[in-house]
C-alpha cells in the first residue's frame, strides 16, 4: 500500500510538471506589460505570470509573518506556563553537615 501512494505521489508530481511545461511552451509570445509614466515591460506570457505568482507567494509570506510571531509567542507562553517547575528546599548551610560519609 505504501508503495503505491509512493507512486501516486510521483504521478501526480509528474503530471503537474508536464502540464506547466506544456502551458510554458504554449505560451511563448511576447507580452507588454504597461506600468505608469509610459514605462513598460516586454517579456514571454509565461515569464509574465511567473513573476506575478512569484509576487503573490511572497506578499502572502509577508503578510502571514506577524501571524506567526505572535502564535509563536503564545504556544511559547502556553508551554512555559505547563511546564513544572521541580522546586528545591531551601537548606540553610548550618543545617547540612560539612562532611557526609554516607550514612
Amino acid at each position: 500500500m505504501h508503495n503505491i501512494l509512493w507512486l501516486l505521489k510521483w504521478v501526480l508530481k509528474a503530471t503537474i510538471f508536464f502540464t506547466l511545461f506544456a502551458f510554458a511552451l504554449n505560451n511563448q509570445q511576447d507580452t507588454t506589460v504597461h506600468f505608469f509614466f509610459g514605462n513598460q515591460w516586454q517579456a514571454p506570457q509565461v515569464l509574465v505570470v511567473l513573476t506575478a505568482f512569484a509576487t503573490g507567494v511572497a506578499v502572502g509570506v509577508l503578510g502571514m509573518v506577524p501571524w506567526w510571531w505572535r502564535q509563536r509567542r503564545h504556544a511559547q507562553a502556553a508551554q512555559a506556563s505547563t511546564t513544572p517547575t521541580v522546586a528545591t528546599p531551601a537548606t540553610s548551610q548550618a543545617s547540612v553537615p560539612a562532611y557526609a560519609d554516607g550514612i
